[in-house]
């Protein structure tokens, strides 16, 4: 069977040029240029491949299938020949396939599994564009295996909308660039009617469309339950098939969808973002975008990323419109107003999700410093390591066996935390049952508008019902129905023969999920009884009217976060009797002697503690003075340094050293760093001793907390220190005046020193005084006779020639008993007023 030529295909040569003398390549091809199943063959009789396999990464299953089943119909063979692919539950494979088509999640488990990639010649990432955590995750992997043990290794980085410069970059590999073959398209935006439901909008424009333009009609929705609506709304269309394209469709729905009409016929295809790219609809003259996507988002309610309608990036945007111009001249038409501004590329997954499952499986692969396109934000990456901590998969950043059984399943650390725990083969179901749900939409309505319960028992009993041919008012049968299979194909996955349990004791489903969700284990307050400790040291609060009311202990699946205190929006009572069983290690009692902060003083307490919550206390009648001096650091830690006792000769010896540090750089290492960072940092170091024996901060002694913190110092150091930045100086008038120095914290630079002196004390002095090696000027506060301010200047010179002269006029009469001489420069200083005549 012989292919029609793509655009890509004169670019195919220099491909395989560029892997032979480079092992990394970044290709840039636009939709429709071939990339996809043109580049995976071309390379297959490369030298350097030694005939091995060639593994490509879709993003998305439908994709993965269409890539393989193109590729091995252009050979006239069946899929799982010498093209294959593998994805979630499919696997059509064999001894002699050489170019493996998988998905994000497949590409992980085979690096972890044979980090040397045994057979494999070369990695083929596919739309990296899309920026999904697995791909980049893969990637960093990829870069790592052929640094450190295959350096024959092959990586190629394709996409059709990226910054391939960067990425270049960032892989020190080539850069080729493919030549679309696109055909001009209209672009228009349709507006919508007041208040019109999204599908009534698409039924208008694809009316319209049928009726002016030739063609197939290709409409991009956000997810499933936008098609199904959209299909509705569609029915009455005649002479017309109205088709639908999603991943969970079965394959031969895709491939009907992949495929032209057999007898001609007109057909309107209802996709996700799966037709954006890697998957080719014939016949496409008109696509009618709806601007949204799902993707998923990180939900702290839930703590799971989940999916969620977001518009499209002006690059997707783009991507869908070359849809309609593969064959000839189309038109797209665009659901959101025209001065709508889009983001122009989609951001990384791995600044926007919870990182635990890539945590987990940095921890499994034993490196820290991988070549992250986008590194993992600290913060998000330091919390998902915290929890895997709480779900017993980490051993400090070490992977514990369980951490290892856990990343098998290949889902989020937390279900697998819970799908491992019980060793009953029913409560094995169960759990299946719990994992389904949590990832679930949810499949209840509230009554009349109002919230849907938020007992996650409500909606087991739903779904056991459902089972038992019955469907409660409040539900939804097809949200039943897809938790039902959901949880069919944990059963499979994980291998329980057993079926879930009809009816359930009221603790049972809180008994597995406190597995999922350690952190989230809660504890009713002994005084308020909405108002729940959770073990993670926060608190939550039940709704007015919860059904969980009275519940003593609860695991909460799902928090919505407050400014004053988080809501449990969804949670199951737990048996305290289990909780005590399978987590023995976290109930502790020991004395604690810290600095309580509502009360402002230090609290002596033996506790019995779950995790973080207090579930008793009692005083300690002869606590350990030592720990007193524990708790006031603890204390100062929290409360700021401005809680200890720093006079004012102290503050300006520290400010004077601040001053130096910032004046001098070169003499910075030489002089102590009294910055409130450095300072808290070595509280242990300088302020403990001195708190020996306090009970409490305001007891500190005020000579011994000042020795200590001029001890930061030595006695070279404080040599210069007086040396460099003097407490007074010398003035014309044979006194000396204070210097005073000041340090502005707001923007952390040293404020200008004053020297506040009278005005006659500086007769015949020409320039201002300056310290620090004469690099400093002070700032001259001029005072009159009588101590009040004439002039602020740091050019003493300047004031006598320009301004002394009014001075003088004015003050002459006000003070006559001083000197007020024409000529300041030649007269004598004096703090004296003239001498009386005799």
């Amino acid at each position: 069977m012989s292919a029609p030529g793509f655009p890509i295909d004169p670019l195919l040569p220099r491909i395989r040029e560029s892997l032979a003398a480079h092992p990394r390549l970044v290709l840039e091809a636009p939709p429709g240029a071939g990339k996809t199943t043109r580049v995976p063959p071309a390379l297959l009789d490369a030298p350097w491949l030694q005939g091995r396999r060639i593994v490509m990464l879709e993003p998305r299953r439908v994709a993965a299938r269409a890539a393989a089943m193109f590729m091995a119909a252009e050979r006239g063979e069946a899929v799982g020949g010498t093209i294959g692919y593998r994805i979630r539950f499919e696997n059509k494979v064999s001894a002699t396939t050489r170019i493996e088509v998988v998905t994000e999640g497949i590409l992980t488990r085979m690096l972890q599994d044979d980090p040397e990639l045994a057979g494999i010649g070369a990695l083929v990432f596919d739309e990296f564009h899309e920026r999904h955590l697995a791909a980049d995750l893969g990637l960093a992997f990829a870069l790592d295996v052929q640094a450190g043990l295959r350096e024959d290794l092959r990586i190629v980085v394709m996409s059709a909308t990226l910054d391939g410069e960067r990425l270049a970059r960032h892989l020190d590999a080539p850069r080729l660039a493919s030549e679309g073959r696109a055909h001009p398209v209209a672009i228009e935006h349709p507006p919508p009617r007041r208040e019109e439901a999204l599908e009534h909008h698409v039924r208008r424009t694809v009316e319209h469309a049928l009726a002016t333009h030739p063609g197939d009609v290709l409409v991009f929705l956000p997810g499933r339950r936008e098609i199904a609506r959209a299909e509705s709304a569609l029915a009455a269309l005649r002479d017309v098939d109205v088709l639908a394209l999603h991943g969970d469709l079965p394959v031969e729905q895709q491939a009907r969808v992949l495929q032209p009409s057999a007898d001609g016929r007109r057909r309107v295809v209802l996709a996700t973002n799966v037709a954006e790219s890697s998957v080719t609809l014939p016949g496409v003259r008109v696509v009618i975008d709806s601007g949204l996507a799902r993707e998923p988002r990180y939900d702290p309610n839930s703590g799971f990323a989940r999916l969620a309608s977001v518009p499209i990036t002006q690059a997707s945007a783009d991507q869908r419109a070359g849809r309609a111009g593969r064959v000839a001249e189309g038109w797209a038409y665009r659901l959101w107003p025209q001065s709508q501004r889009l983001e122009a590329q989609r951001r990384a997954e791995i600044g926007q999700v919870e990182l635990a499952g890539l945590a987990l499986e940095l921890a499994a692969w034993g490196a820290t410093d991988l070549r992250f396109v986008d590194p993992p934000p600290p913060g998000a990456l330091a919390a998902a390591r915290e929890l895997l901590q709480r779900l017993g998969a980490l051993d400090g950043e070490a992977i514990t066996p369980l951490g290892r059984r856990m990343l098998q399943l290949g889902t989020h650390p937390r279900l697998a935390a819970m799908l491992l725990a019980p060793d009953d083969p029913v409560e094995r179901a169960l759990a299946c049952d719990l994992a389904a749900l949590v990832e679930a939409r949810d499949p209840l309505r509230g009554a009349r508008g109002a919230p849907p319960s938020d007992a996650l028992a409500d909606r087991w009993q739903a779904l056991a019902a459902f089972r038992q041919g019955r469907v409660p008012a409040e539900a939804s049968r097809g949200a039943l129905a897809a938790i039902d299979q959901a949880s069919r194909q944990w059963r499979r996955r994980i291998r329980v023969d057993a079926v879930p349990p009809a009816q359930v004791p009221s603790h049972a489903l809180g008994d597995l999920l406190l597995h999922a969700f350690p952190d989230r284990i809660a504890r009713q307050h002994p005084t308020e009884p909405l108002r729940y400790a959770l073990a993670n040291g926060r608190s939550a609060r039940l709704f007015d009217d919860s059904a969980l009311y009275g519940e003593p202990w609860l695991v909460a699946s799902e928090l919505r976060d407050d400014p004053r205190e988080a809501r449990i929006l969804r949670a199951a009572p737990l048996d305290e009797a289990r909780l005590r069983r399978d987590f023995a290690d976290r109930f502790v009692t020991r004395d604690r002697v810290a600095w309580d902060l509502e009360k402002r003083g230090i609290v002596a307490v033996r506790e019995t503690r779950f995790d973080r919550i207090v579930i008793d206390s009692r005083p300690l009648a002869r606590p350990d003075p030592a720990r007193y001096a524990d708790a006031l650091v603890d204390a100062v830690r929290q409360l700021g340094l401005s809680v200890l006792p720093w006079r004012e000769p102290l503050q300006q010896w520290r400010d004077r050293v601040r001053c130096l540090r910032a004046w001098l750089p070169d003499l910075a290492d030489g002089l102590p760093d009294l910055s409130d960072d450095a300072l808290l940092d070595a509280l242990d170091d300088w302020l403990r001793p001195v708190l020996a024996g306090r009970a409490r901060l305001d007891a500190i002694d005020e000579a011994a907390f000042a020795d200590a913190v001029r001890a930061r110092a030595d006695w070279p150091a404080r040599q210069r220190i007086d040396a460099l930045a003097p407490t007074r100086i010398a003035v014309p008038s044979g006194l000396e005046r204070p210097v005073v120095y000041g340090w502005d914290d707001a923007i952390d630079a040293p404020i200008e020193p004053v020297l506040a002196v009278k005005l006659q004390e500086l007769f015949g002095l020409a320039d201002t005084p300056r310290i620090a090696e004469g690099r400093v000027a002070l700032t001259l506060h001029l005072l009159s006779p009588g101590g009040k301010p004439l002039q602020i200047t740091r050019d003493l010179r300047g004031f006598w020639d320009r301004t002394y002269p009014e001075v003088k006029k004015e003050m002459k009469g006000r003070y006559p008993k001083h000197p007020w001489p024409d000529d300041p420069w030649t007269a004598q200083a004096t703090h004296r007023a003239k001498p009386r005549p005799r």
